[in-house]
């Protein structure tokens, strides 16, 4: 028998580090869909990820970590920039990037993640500061910086940048997240999008140059 049979076919290939952290936070998702954050251990997600305890702390310092890395994945369901949109029409590049047109399914995934963090903010106060930081924060600054652009392209006029794009997340977001948490109801995806357009319009309207 050669020593090459001998030895056999050798370790198995490594699984590059940044493949592994998006598995983790795939099947972290799941979980935290599936269970609710706070009944979710490490172990649950590393079980899920067939991977040890020990690599997921090598990528992830704890459960937090993981879910604000959840959050940052998210954030791109919710609003898409930058994008390919400096040609479009104001209206058309706003619903480009908040998704108006985003699936049924896909919208389901984004709502039930909503759902999650304001359940589980009540009993886990630094889910809302994550999604704060890195969510809300993070797309607020894209937005800001996006619509500072079409001021110094005279497209708007509005003398609070800042408060412009505070506005139109709320106004947008807002009615994403009552839906959400039971407040009020969409009866469908063209709904969705007719509420999401008459927000975008209320806004336009109020900063389009006149």
């Amino acid at each position: 028998m050669s020593e090459t049979t001998c030895r056999g076919r050798g370790r198995p290939k490594a699984v590059p580090d940044e493949a592994q952290r998006a598995l983790i936070v795939a099947c972290a998702r799941e979980l935290f869909l599936e269970k609710g954050y706070g009944c979710t251990t490490t172990e649950d997600i590393a079980v899920r990820c067939h991977i040890s305890k020990q690599t997921l702390y090598r990528l992830f310092p704890d459960k937090s970590a993981i879910f604000a890395a959840v959050i940052d994945g998210h954030s791109r369901t919710m609003f898409d920039l930058p994008c390919d949109c400096d040609n479009l029409p104001l209206d058309e590049a706003l619903e480009k990037m908040f998704k108006v047109n985003i699936s049924e399914e896909a919208e389901n995934e984004r709502v039930a993640l909503l759902r999650l963090i304001v359940s589980e903010s009540i009993r886990f106060p630094e889910l809302g500061a994550i999604a704060k930081r890195n969510g809300y924060e993070r797309l607020l600054q894209d937005l800001t910086g996006w619509l500072a652009c079409q001021r110094a392209r005279g497209l708007i006029e509005t003398d609070d940048i800042d408060c412009a794009a505070r506005m139109l997340m709320n106004l947008i977001f807002g009615s994403i997240i009552t839906e959400a948490v039971g407040i009020s109801e969409w009866s469908g995806a063209a709904k969705r999008q007719a509420d999401i357009r008459r927000c975008i319009a209320v806004f336009l309207n109020g900063v389009r140059p006149r």
